[in-house]
């Protein structure tokens, strides 16, 4: 049996006091697209980080092709590409050309114009080379800072609710692009219709930040149960009826 491109095993992580993930376990198999749900607070942000090597784990461990990472190199941060919510707090260039080719003049890549000019074109952003970044609306920072991710091929790719800032044309063509890339992707989220859209397989954490679901997308939306466990949906009583019931929406 081929061992997992990526396992986490037994992970926790502390804030100082304060748990932020409980004992997760899983692995990800090369090629495999997954979502993590989710609620806010409930830890997915910091599983991303800690994947990524940005932060150590308390205790346990992540596997990147059968080999414990021990820290962040430079060859793990070519690996292992990380998009954040917020694209502001990746940005520090002076214009989009800049920001693209930066990770390429770090990694050693050849033909680094040629590279963004490429890449540039394939996102339909080739007219905001010579902008600043951070005058660029939410959606077209979060095209950029992909771009900068994806033109140094690395083999896994977190996104930490990276559609937040988009609007519905963005985020359509965004998840389109997931889909189709042949990319080792995780994609944390609390919105449940982008992560079936996404992926068959779920992982679902809960808010005492332990990965309580790892599983088929299409049981896990039909277990209230485990939804309401997540808090990713909640009941509430009718106005009109003296019950109780689910209350959520999946858009397909």
């Amino acid at each position: 049996m081929a061992e997992a491109l990526l396992r986490c095993e037994e992970v926790s992580f502390h804030y100082d006091d304060l748990l932020a993930l409980d004992r997760v376990s899983f692995t990800v198999d090369r090629g495999e697209k997954v979502a993590l749900l989710g609620s806010n607070g409930c830890g997915k942000s910091t599983l991303l980080r800690v994947l990524a090597i940005l932060y150590k784990p308390s205790s346990g461990a992540i596997y990147l092709e059968g080999e414990k990472i021990k820290k962040s190199d430079r060859r793990i941060r070519q690996k292992i590409g990380i998009l954040f919510q917020n694209p502001d707090s990746m940005i520090f260039n002076p214009t989009v050309f800049d920001e693209i080719a930066f990770s390429l003049k770090e990694f050693g890549f050849d033909e680094v114009e040629e590279r963004v000019l490429d890449i540039a074109k394939r996102f339909e952003i080739e007219h905001l080379l010579e902008k600043s970044p951070l005058k660029l609306s939410g959606g077209e920072k979060q095209k950029v800072m992909l771009a900068a991710i994806l033109v140094y091929e690395p083999e896994v790719l977190l996104l930490d609710e990276p559609t937040s800032a988009m609007d519905p044309k963005t985020t359509g063509w965004f998840l389109d692009l997931m889909m189709d890339l042949d990319l080792t992707t995780i994609l944390a989220t609390h919105d449940i219709a982008h992560a079936y859209e996404f992926s068959d397989r779920a992982l679902i954490m809960d808010e005492r930040h332990r990965l309580i679901y790892d599983g088929d997308m299409e049981e896990a939306t039909k277990d209230l149960d485990l939804l309401l466990q997540a808090n990713l949906i909640h009941k509430h009583r009718h106005r009109h009826k003296n019950f109780l019931h689910s209350h959520y929406h999946l858009h397909f």
